[in-house]
């Protein structure tokens, strides 16, 4: 699995001029057909996708290609969660959340299960990446909560990536679908070896 940007055109680009890596070689990604169409459901509505499919030259491993709209396995897009991750944050309750969100209530449950158990680990990975992509960032003030701190790395580096490369303004969730690979709430992310003392 591989995160790219939304639009299938400047994808189809990235893989024609050969910019886009393997993860597990470093080889040159190649089109190799499509994924399953699938729906995600957005903010506003459902939203029919079909991500491309990779061939590494190198290794021959294939790759999904998911853009960063979404995350793995959820039939919910990254900024729909995102909203209920940061809902959570303020203080608002499961029920509240998923009324406002338009989804079940144990849907809303498991995301905000899954993320409890690694607010930790994701404050410490987004801060790194602050760090890295902010010219001469400021850290967040501890925000009361692991959770809030948790969201506000998160928004903190959406920050940095944007300013860094002039981007004028950066989902948060998308930021944290790319820099996760789509794995944010999927098992086994963050990996237990990450070195999480400097980027």
């Amino acid at each position: 699995m591989v995160t790219v940007e939304a639009g299938a055109d400047d994808v189809e680009r990235r893989l024609a001029a050969g910019g886009l890596v393997c993860p597990a070689c470093s080889g040159v990604l190649a089109g190799w057909g499509c994924a399953r169409a699938r729906v995600v459901r957005g903010p506003d509505g459902p939203v029919w996708t079909r991500p491309r499919r990779s061939r590494c030259t190198g290794c021959g491993l294939t790759h999904v290609l998911l853009p960063v709209v979404a995350l793995l396995r959820r039939a919910d897009a990254a900024v729909v969660i995102g909203t209920a991750l940061a809902a959570k944050a303020a203080g608002v309750g499961c029920r509240r959340i998923a009324a406002g969100l338009g989804r079940p209530v144990e849907t809303v449950r498991g995301w905000l299960r899954r993320f409890a158990g690694r607010v930790e680990a994701v404050r410490s990975v987004f801060t790194i990446w602050l760090r890295a992509l902010g010219v001469d960032p400021v850290m967040p003030e501890p925000a009361g909560t692991g959770w809030a701190d948790a969201v506000t790395a998160v928004t903190a580096a959406a920050g940095a990536l944007a300013t860094r490369f002039g981007l004028g303004t950066v989902a948060p969730w998308e930021v944290a679908a790319a820099v996760s690979g789509g794995r944010l709430l999927s098992p086994g992310w963050p990996q237990k070896w990450i070195n999480t003392s400097s980027p």
